[in-house]
């Protein structure tokens, strides 16, 4: 199956954006860079935004978000509806959270995760399905607590 995935970074994970677009490249993964173009100062929640909107919207199967520590960036896409963003700092961390949540947005630590580790977790990620079964009920109940709280 041929995903289209969004892709963006601050500026603390601008440098690992472009190297992950290789990772990807290998892959045969699709992408779109949303940005941002450089180490210059910007504002995580806008970029994480983009990639979430396109995630939710179905414009994108899946993102992934590259900052200083992940947090950030997840924190806000999470507020976007319909997007599960994971922060995973290993491979199997990054595998669970497709198996079990159904996560649909990576969030990299720039700044605390070896490069030749991030290129595993990526693979990791964008290599695994939901496992579906139990986990069916657990992700639709966070669905729920979407469609009541986000209005």
């Amino acid at each position: 199956m041929t995903k289209k995935i969004a892709l963006a970074a601050d500026h603390a994970g601008y440098e690992e954006k472009e190297k992950i677009k290789k990772t990807l490249d290998e892959m045969g993964v699709q992408y779109d860079d949303l940005g941002t173009a450089s180490t210059d100062s910007v504002d995580y929640p806008d970029y994480a935004r983009k990639v979430a909107e396109g995630v939710s919207s179905g414009q994108y199967d899946q993102g992934l978000l590259v900052c200083g520590s992940g947090t950030g960036m997840a924190i806000a896409a999470n507020k976007v509806k319909g997007v599960r963003a994971a922060v995973a700092w290993n491979e199997e961390i990054a595998r669970l959270a497709r198996q079990h949540n159904d996560a649909n947005v990576l969030s990299l630590a720039a700044r605390y995760i070896p490069a030749e580790e991030q290129e595993k977790i990526v693979k990791a990620f964008f290599e695994t399905g939901f496992d579906g079964g139990r986990h069916q009920t657990r992700v639709e109940k966070i669905t729920q607590i979407e469609n009541e709280d986000f209005k």
